[in-house]
């Protein structure tokens, strides 16, 4: 299994914007950003929990540490596809990530034979699967638009529509399908910063009356699926 490791730390909000609003927004900030290199995707998320979803259930708490373990592609894969494996924490605004990236055949080895390498944040996954009992719990997939900040590279925004989600059949490899959460077209925008937002940006926001939002997807679509109150 030959893997490879990411850290990311930043400071991240969300946004709900309807069309027209989207559209304006990045009509008057077209200046200061560039479409990213991988511009347009598809993400395929599986969140893992145990029986009791404590994992999920505490972060619809919303405390001021949370974190999530799930398994990400980049359009469907296949068994011999590069997938990410990653926690996510969140404390007082500052989102940590760190993750592995392996073969989808590589992380079923390690999920069903136990068969782990010595790599730091594996083992920190090992960890946390080993310690909360995790197994996969839900689905979660939308499309992506990426942008990059033209001088300030530390800069990402996303917009994220088309969301879904489902809690069985729980494998990347079968597809992109599920319920939509949204039934109007409502875009999900994410802003994120190494540290403080550019007063660009937040004159824009202000301008169009977009206001942050707490939203978690994986939490959002998990309440749906088991209509959770």
């Amino acid at each position: 299994m030959e893997l490879s490791s990411n850290i990311f730390q930043r400071i991240e909000e969300k946004y709900f914007m309807d069309k027209e609003t989207k559209d304006k927004f990045f009509h008057n900030i077209s200046n200061y950003i560039n479409k990213d290199k991988y511009y347009k995707s598809e993400i395929l998320s599986i969140y893992f929990d145990n029986d009791n979803k404590d994992i999920v259930r505490r972060s619809l708490d919303k405390p001021l540490y949370k974190d999530k373990i799930r398994l990400r592609s980049y359009g469907t894969p296949n068994l011999d596809s590069d997938v990410f494996l990653e926690i996510k924490n969140k404390y007082e605004g500052v989102t940590g990530k760190r993750r592995v990236i392996l073969k989808l055949s590589e992380f079923y080895d390690y999920l069903y034979n136990n068969k782990i390498k010595d790599n730091q944040i594996m083992k920190e996954i090992d960890y946390l699967f080993k310690y909360y009992d995790l197994k996969p719990n839900c689905f979660v997939s939308y499309d992506r638009l990426s942008y990059i900040g033209k001088e300030d590279l530390g800069l990402r925004i996303t917009v994220d529509n088309n969301l879904k989600g489902r809690i069985d059949d729980l494998r990347l490899e079968n597809g992109n399908y599920g319920d939509k959460y949204f039934e109007d077209d409502i875009y999900i925008m994410e802003i994120k910063t190494l540290d403080s937002m550019p007063l660009w940006l937040t004159n824009e926001l202000s301008k169009l009356n977009i206001f942050p939002i707490s939203f978690s997807k994986y939490g959002e679509i998990y309440k749906k699926e088991v209509n959770y109150a």
